[in-house]
């Protein structure tokens, strides 16, 4: 148990003025310098210890080196807070001799000093006697600190620079080869100035594709303490650059459901270079770009504070990541236009052309009107030309599960915006031609929108049939699909489960005889996004309902077959089939809400 470090109180009002991310932040800071400080002290004592072993002392110097290290970059830290509490002044305001977490560095340092001495009092009549005097030091530094703060926040007084450049540790080591672990299909690295939207983006591809995010000073220390290095700061860029890659590449290794990383924050152009020039393409630096005003009124604080954080960043050559960064991102107009560069960037390389094969479905089970109405669509839509890149069947007509006057006809088309009445006009030749036969239900995409993966689930996964060789009935030269994984079909039933449960809800509440099939299919797709939630990727509805009915806490869904389901439904007598389907619809709903409840 350590004492605490109590700011002067000056300094917490202060404080307590700043945005809650900076105070945060500083507040960590400042809790980790005093707890560090501790360390050092008690490291110092172990060396002076009478009889240690020289090996001990060796061990105890690098400990040493190493916490003073963290002491010098923890009040850097908290500097790059502090600065922000400055009133801008003219240049002909005077200087401090120190910065302010400079002063409160050595009040945690007297802190301690107070609490050990009075520890070492109740035996030793000298060391009481200095308390009274160490007391009077402490208040006597609190008081200045509190009239540093009041000076510097009322522009009377500037501070000097916060960089404190200290040298622990030289770069000795052998240059290694490192590369990119298997694990690690894409690094996302964000730079820009203060305020241009690095956490924020980075946190859109955590929630949104999956991401593990990481900064770049959390790897380098991690590196530092494995090598023994006491300031990664003081090597060489390409050092730097092994270090980052080679903890990256720890992390991917314990964390194999992790395939996309961000690290931020870039602020140094030149172990950023050498980094891509180990990873290649997998690292895609992104430079988030914003003018100061709008950085400022996003900040949440004033304008002086966001341009004491800038000139930290400034020096260690923040603006210069602009120069090798692979993609330069306007941070100041759409957020729709954001994120699409955002996730086109974070994607593994989309599919390359003609890799799925063209045909019409021609199963037995299909009846010939259908096959012949889908040929004719194909026909008008490879008429269009250009405009149309993309048509395909998903479902029951290209799995071999038609069931007829139960199936429908799934219809995906990939066209420009501007293609769209040519495809509703050959879409509506498509119903008549198919009469009675089937019911249609189009999807109709942008490329731009696939590529910037805005997907629903289930087009999520006709895509990843397309690119698993599921043919499709016309695809134009050049287009380029965007690759689907297992991981993005498994985050899609995550998103889509909860509105499937609605809609089946919403369904057994109103069952009658004439929603057997919605209500069938309903229950049939909660079980297979659930299944997938379970990593477990089973087709064919017979197949699904079975693997459902194996689910830890949930009874068989004694349902029959689809064709019987199917047969009941075309025959006129779906009464025959309600009961057993609004069954299983309770069992399932039950056992979902139990789930969630537990």
């Amino acid at each position: 148990m350590i004492p605490p470090l109590v700011l002067p109180p000056s300094l917490t009002e202060a404080v307590q003025a700043l945005p809650d991310k900076d105070r945060h932040r500083l507040t960590k800071a400042l809790e980790s310098l005093h707890t560090v400080n501790s360390r050092l002290w008690e490291a110092e004592d172990r060396v002076r210890a009478a009889g240690v072993d020289p090996a001990a002392v060796a061990d105890a110097k690098r400990a040493i080196d190493q916490l003073n290290a963290e002491r010098n970059q923890l009040a850097e830290r908290a500097d790059e807070v502090l600065t922000t509490l400055a009133t801008a002044g003219s240049g002909e305001v005077p200087v401090h001799t120190e910065t302010i977490a400079g002063s409160l560095d050595r009040l945690s340092v007297l802190t301690l000093r107070v609490f050990h001495t009075e520890r070492a009092a109740e035996r030793d009549d000298l060391m009481a006697r200095r308390v009274p005097m160490l007391h009077h030091q402490r208040d006597e530094l609190a008081a200045a600190i509190d009239v540093l703060t009041v000076e510097v926040t009322s522009g009377r007084r500037r501070l000097p620079g916060a960089a404190r450049h200290k040298l622990y540790g030289r770069d000795q080591g052998a240059p290694i080869s490192v590369r990119p672990a298997r694990g690690i299909d894409r690094v996302v690295a964000f730079g820009g100035l203060s305020e241009c939207g690095k956490s924020t983006s980075a946190q859109y591809l955590v929630d949104f594709h999956g991401a593990q995010r990481l900064k770049i000073g959390y790897l380098l220390q991690q590196g530092a303490l494995r090598h023994g290095l006491s300031d990664p700061y003081q090597l060489s860029a390409l050092r730097q650059a092994e270090l980052l890659l080679e903890e990256l590449n720890r992390f991917a290794d314990g964390h194999r459901d992790v395939r996309l990383f961000t690290i931020e924050s870039v602020h140094d152009d030149a172990s950023i270079t050498e980094l891509k020039k180990l990873m290649g393409e997998v690292l895609q630096i992104v430079y988030l770009d914003a003018e100061f005003d709008v950085r400022a009124a996003r900040s949440g604080t004033s304008p002086q504070a966001v341009a004491a954080k800038d000139e930290v960043k400034l020096s260690r050559g923040a603006h210069r990541v602009l120069e090798v960064a692979d993609f330069v991102l306007d941070n100041t107009g759409s957020i729709l236009d954001l994120r699409a560069w955002l996730t086109r960037i974070a994607q593994r390389p989309a599919i390359e052309p003609d890799q799925s094969p063209t045909a019409i479905p021609q199963s037995p089970e299909l009846p010939a009107i259908v096959a012949d109405a889908t040929a004719a669509l194909a026909d008008a839509l490879r008429a269009a030309g250009p405009a149309v890149q993309l048509a395909a069947l998903t479902g029951s007509p290209v799995q071999s599960t038609w069931i007829p006057g139960w199936s429908d006809v799934d219809l995906l088309v990939v066209a420009d915006h501007d293609a769209a009445p040519i495809v509703h006009r050959a879409l509506a030749d498509y119903r008549r031609r198919l009469g009675d036969a089937a019911s249609v239900g189009l999807t109709l995409v942008t490329a731009d929108e696939l590529l910037a993966h805005r997907l629903v689930p289930r087009l999520a996964f006709a895509l990843y049939n397309i690119q698993s060789g599921q043919p499709v009935l016309h695809r134009a030269a050049g287009l380029h699909l965007p690759a689907i994984t297992l991981d993005d079909l498994a985050r899609a039933a995550v998103r889509e489960l909860p509105q499937v449960i609605i809609t089946l809800r919403r369904l057994r509440a109103e069952a009658t005889p004439g929603s057997v099939r919605q209500l069938y299919k309903h229950i049939v797709l909660a079980a297979r996004l659930i299944l997938r939630e379970h990593g477990q990727w089973t087709s064919g509805p017979d197949e699904i309902l079975a693997a459902a009915s194996h689910l830890p806490g949930l009874d068989p869904l004694d349902l029959p077959t689809l064709h019987h389901v199917a047969d009941a439904w075309r025959d006129g007598a779906p009464d025959n089939a309600l009961t057993v389907v609004t069954a299983a619809a309770d069992r399932l709903l039950a056992w979902y809400a139990l789930q969630l409840a537990a």
